[in-house]
């Protein structure tokens, strides 16, 4: 530990003191690595994502609640307030799929630029795929399990086939 600041010593991605090589797992926003072994609090951590998501929801849902009758007060017409209610639903809708889809391969960065502005205004599906997804496991759980898998995978074959000086091997 550096004693200036309180961070290990040892830079990220490489293997610490003491822990054999190979690749590390990335961390997952709330539960940092806990997800490789379920240890240190993972599900607590679980428990905690799903309640503050479903939380996060119900606040945003009142917010929308309050904008909607905004709208009504403001006696704005019955076409806008149902264009508000449908459009802030498709918005959710697509949000949802496009978080939910998120979760089990890596999204494509134009395409996530692109999205940007819908999913800030369906922000209520995104936080809803976060909690059902963190009911079975932390979300992107499974991608970075199966990223991980693959990258220990190729390290184990990368340093099985070097054993020993190729020099000295006979030649048939």
């Amino acid at each position: 530990m550096s004693a200036e600041n309180g961070t290990p010593d040892s830079t990220a991605g490489s293997p610490e003191a003491g822990a054999p090589g190979g690749p590390r797992p990335e961390p997952i926003r709330f539960f940092g690595t806990t997800w490789v072994d379920h240890s240190g609090g993972y599900t607590a951590r679980r428990v905690g994502v799903a309640v503050g998501s479903l939380a996060a929801a119900a606040a945003s849902c009142f917010v929308l609640r309050l904008a909607h009758q905004g709208f009504r007060i403001a006696d704005v017409g019955g076409f806008v307030t149902v264009l508000m209610v449908v459009m802030f639903a498709i918005c959710s809708a697509l949000a949802f799929r496009h978080t939910w889809e998120s979760f089990t391969r890596r999204p494509d960065p134009a395409r996530q630029a692109s999205l940007r502005g819908l999913l800030a205004i369906g922000f209520v599906g995104s936080l809803l795929a976060y909690f059902f997804r963190s009911l079975t496991e932390a979300p992107g759980e499974k991608l970075h399990r199966e990223e991980y898998e693959t990258a220990r995978a190729q390290h184990e074959k990368r340093t099985s086939r070097r054993s020993g000086n190729p020099k000295k091997r006979r030649r048939a």
